[in-house]
């Protein structure tokens, strides 16, 4: 009898990267968008293919924005079948637009909330990412803006979604500390002076890619 060979196929996975221009790369090739490598840092380290990652994000959106966006109307995303995983990265543009955080804490505990349900109702598969600190740009030092300042608002808005993370038990994951690196690295900043490059979300995908595979190990 011929041996049949039978070709050994990946587990499959479905992620949903939410957020604003640093999800959906701004200033970066598609390739190099953080949910772009640490799906291929799955596939290459874990065996498990993500497929392309699905990615709700715009520039300039601030936790507002991401809400509409994911709201429960028919069509939108959670009329979609549950994600294996999620991620959240949100809050940047409520800093620089000089939104509250109160508001902030409001709108981030719902993003949660729709975050989990997207997530199969398992709060164990999503991932909340830290705000980046773009106080180390050329473009924040060029607007002649006092980055001492930027870097204590951002902090103290990821003490805010830090702490609905432990609330909402869901996984998180600091990234900051990671892009205030840049500072003294120029090819960590994008072409435009202000967002990250794809060497710098290169590293936030390394730091992501542990966490993802238990996450994913969990559920599969």
């Amino acid at each position: 009898m011929e041996k049949m060979q039978r070709e050994v196929s990946k587990p499959t996975a479905k992620y949903l990267a939410l957020g604003d221009s640093y999800t959906i790369g701004e200033s970066v090739g598609p390739d190099e968008r953080y949910p772009a490598q640490v799906r291929r840092l799955l596939a290459e380290e874990d065996h498990v293919d993500c497929g392309d990652p699905e990615i709700i994000a715009v520039t300039g959106w601030t936790t507002g924005n991401l809400l509409d966006a994911v709201g429960g109307a028919p069509g939108g995303a959670e009329a979609e079948s549950s994600y294996d995983v999620v991620s959240l990265l949100i809050g940047v543009n409520n800093q620089y637009q000089g939104r509250s955080q109160t508001e902030y804490r409001g709108q981030f505990a719902e993003l949660l909330q729709k975050s989990i349900r997207l997530a199969g109702n398992r709060p164990s598969h999503v991932l909340v990412l830290s705000i980046p600190d773009y106080s180390v740009t050329p473009f924040a030092r060029m607007q002649g803006r006092d980055t001492t300042w930027i870097a204590a608002q951002i902090d103290s808005f990821n003490r805010i979604n830090y702490e609905l993370a432990r609330e909402y038990q869901v996984h998180y994951l600091d990234v900051t500390a990671e892009s205030r690196k840049a500072a003294a690295d120029p090819s960590l900043i994008a072409a435009d002076g202000l967002h990250f490059s794809g060497k710098e979300y290169g590293a936030w995908a390394r730091l992501m890619e542990p966490v993802l595979r238990e996450i994913l190990k969990a559920g599969h």
